[in-house]
């Protein structure tokens, strides 16, 4: 087992300006860093997590509510985006750390459905299937359009076009 040098712990008010800084750097531009601003705004977050090495904020994710539009009504799911490491940090588990330990605590408190835009190598280790979006219309790429059920077929019979928070533009 891999001994952990950084512990994972809920954003706090005066990790904002750390956050923003490791989003900015992780991604090369402000976009990212820019959307977790105007979810929280938005009033959307559900969880928001970093990961911190001796005082210094390394990796953030950021989790927020998104809809499914279905025949039947609207369905509540989870959208993962972003998550970001300092390039120092990469490839040390901190990623890893943060998905699982933020899709556990969303387990907990009963969300069913978490959709991610993502790296088609990276995020099938966490259980992010594109087949299980199939039958989810977005404006993404199918390849790198991924769900995850938290609940046992929670996305049985369910189809329909995601319908992302304001703050993501689409």
């Amino acid at each position: 087992m891999v001994e952990l040098d950084f512990d994972i712990r809920d954003e706090q008010f005066g990790d904002r300006r750390e956050v923003w800084q490791v989003n900015a750097a992780a991604f090369g531009r402000s976009d990212e860093a820019d959307l977790v601003d105007r979810l929280r705004d938005e009033g959307v977050v559900l969880l928001s997590l970093v990961a911190e090495l001796r005082g210094q904020i390394v990796g953030h994710i950021l989790f927020s509510r998104m809809f499914i539009e279905t025949a039947q009504g609207t369905l509540s799911a989870v959208s993962l985006a972003p998550m970001a490491v300092r390039s120092s940090h990469q490839r040390r588990q901190v990623g890893s750390y943060l998905v699982r330990h933020g899709l556990d605590r969303l387990r907990a408190r009963g969300e069913r459905i978490v959709i991610v835009l993502g790296h088609k190598d990276y995020y099938p280790r966490f259980g992010f299937a594109a087949a299980k979006a199939r039958y989810l219309s977005s404006p993404f790429p199918s390849d790198a359009f991924m769900a995850l059920e938290l609940s046992e077929g929670a996305l049985s019979e369910v189809r329909g076009p995601v319908r992302y928070p304001a703050a993501f533009g689409l």
